[in-house]
């Protein structure tokens, strides 16, 4: 499995974990964000191997079931993109302000502009 797929799973856990059963929650878990092998994860939770893989599965299926029907994922992926440039805008508009001496209130609300796309960005 890839990498980009992996991390797609742990976003998708992130927001759509409550939805899964306790049980698929916890092995996606072990598996994805502890790097647990199946064996090691059937050995831990006293099942096969195989139910380990199979629950995995169907819970993955149903994860990425939720993600086409509701776009979550997507959603949030789109806004971090919008306040990344909102945010690198913000930067340049403050910059040209600021050294041209246009306008402290173009300055400043160019800074808070700037801190409200920086708060809602994940680094």
């Amino acid at each position: 499995m890839d990498m980009e797929r992996n991390l797609e799973i742990v976003l998708l856990l992130d927001i759509y974990g409550n939805m899964l059963t306790d049980k698929q929650r916890d092995l996606i878990d072990l598996y994805y964000n502890e790097d647990l092998s199946l064996g090691e994860i059937a050995q831990h939770e006293h099942i096969t191997r195989q139910g380990v893989r199979d629950s995995i599965k169907r819970g993955e299926g149903f994860l990425l079931e939720l993600e086409q029907k509701l776009g979550l994922l997507k959603k949030y992926q789109s806004l971090q993109e919008c306040f990344g440039e909102i945010y690198n805008l913000s930067n340049e508009i403050y910059e040209i302000s600021d050294n041209l001496k246009y306008s402290i209130q173009i300055t400043d609300n160019a800074e808070r502009i700037r801190e409200l796309a920086k708060e809602n960005l994940d680094d």
